[in-house]
């Protein structure tokens, strides 16, 4: 009897995870949070370790047609320390390992290092190890990002309540409007070499895609206004798709609204010049890295006047679903089309 073979396509990245994790228990009374949220969490004393883990592969995650390799190297970081942000905490170790083919030269690879370097500087990390090994198809890039929290300031994915204000962080739809205009630079140069990159007029989005920003500066504001986000997330896989997260963990329905989202000038025009709507790229694009988070109804005089915190919807109770609400007033369920991983 043929034995049944079941596509991971079929399951989907967080579906997949669930399966392979439900048979393992927590054993160890220091380990407050295992699998499911930004990053697992740890007693340590009077504070929580929290650790987070990324993986970045040639081809998939990165094509190096068009990505310097210190931007690379600045980004494994800076979307790891994204994941300790998304948990309220602050950053403090790093670790990277490296599969390297022997098309990289001791140059190439000092180059990925000067942006690690960058990363670690700017978001005051420690490079406190890591593994280098041969790779026989292409780079991989893994790092594991060590914080610390304490303990009733650690942020959950499931710690919102109904009518909590959802708010996001700097704007949405950049990094992916800057790839579609990477991607055809890339298939124009392809098509006549003799072409040059036309990339003036797209500077922020293409930086948004290649150099993106943990925001640990939101982290330390909203503790300096002593707003603590009652769940929060970053914005990795697309708003739709990170909002559901929070749904689910919190038990809970949301309402968006499309005149809400933050959507920077040149993501507008650049998606009217691909004829796509920019409220799709906001909801749909991922690879911001901004923060999604909710706070209570009294916080909200706290960041009103933030000029990069934005309120966009309110959570509500599950049984009133899950919606978009568009500049028409037309609500449509919220679906997660964001960034697939199989």
């Amino acid at each position: 009897m043929k034995e049944k073979r079941t596509e991971i396509s079929e399951l989907g990245e967080f579906e997949l995870i669930e399966r392979l994790s439900e048979g393992f228990k927590i054993k160890n009374e220091a380990t407050i949070k295992g699998i499911g949220d930004d990053a697992a969490v740890y007693a340590i004393g009077d504070n929580y370790l929290l650790i987070s883990s990324d993986m970045l592969l040639e081809g998939v995650h990165f094509d190096l047609s068009y990505v310097p390799l210190q931007h690379l190297g600045y980004k494994a970081i800076a979307v790891n320390v994204s994941d300790i942000a998304a948990m309220n905490g602050t950053p403090q170790q790093i670790t990277v390992n490296l599969g390297l083919s022997n098309r990289f030269s001791v140059e190439a690879v000092e180059a990925i290092y000067e942006g690690v370097k960058a990363a670690c500087d700017e978001y005051k990390v420690d490079l406190v190890g890591g593994d280098t090994t041969s790779s026989h198809s292409g780079l991989v890039i893994s790092v594991t990002v060590l914080g610390t929290v304490e303990k009733k300031m650690i942020t959950y994915r499931n710690g919102a309540f109904e009518n909590d204000i959802l708010c996001a962080t700097g704007d949405l739809g950049a990094a992916y409007m800057g790839l579609q205009v990477l991607e055809r630079e890339k298939q124009e140069f392809m098509a006549n070499p003799e072409m040059q990159p036309q990339l003036e007029k797209y500077t922020y989005i293409a930086g948004r895609q290649l150099r993106p920003k943990a925001r640990m500066d939101i982290i330390h504001e909203l503790r300096d206004l002593n707003v603590k986000p009652t769940s929060m997330i970053d914005v990795s896989d697309g708003l739709a798709s990170d909002t559901l997260h929070i749904c689910r963990q919190s038990n809970l329905g949301v309402a968006i609204h499309e005149d809400k989202l933050p959507i920077d000038k040149q993501t507008d025009e650049t998606a009217a010049e691909f004829s796509i709507n920019p409220g799709l790229c906001a909801l749909n694009g991922g690879e911001d890295y901004e923060l999604l988070f909710t706070i209570s109804q009294p916080d909200f005089d706290k960041i009103k006047n933030h000029a990069d915190i934005h309120t966009i919807g309110y959570m509500q109770a599950a049984s009133r679903g899950k919606s978009y609400v568009t500049v028409n007033q037309n609500a449509v369920e919220l679906k997660a089309q964001g960034w697939k991983h199989f």
